[in-house]
């Protein structure tokens, strides 16, 4: 089962980190994300996406 992981900064400057698990939640973002972060995140590569860190693990 595919993990998407999202690292950012909340309110007040904490890192905070989200793990998503749900298919259909990590279908949706992958196709708001331009291709070439796409290819990275299939790759597991971490990957800066607006201000956020993503990293797709298989």
């Amino acid at each position: 089962m595919p993990l998407l992981i999202r690292k950012y900064k909340g309110s007040g400057g904490v890192m905070q980190e989200e793990r998503i698990d749900d298919p259909d939640r990590i279908e949706r973002y992958m196709r708001l994300f331009e291709e070439k972060d796409v290819k990275k995140l299939e790759t597991g590569v971490k990957t800066v996406i607006e201000k956020d860190e993503w990293q797709l693990l298989p």
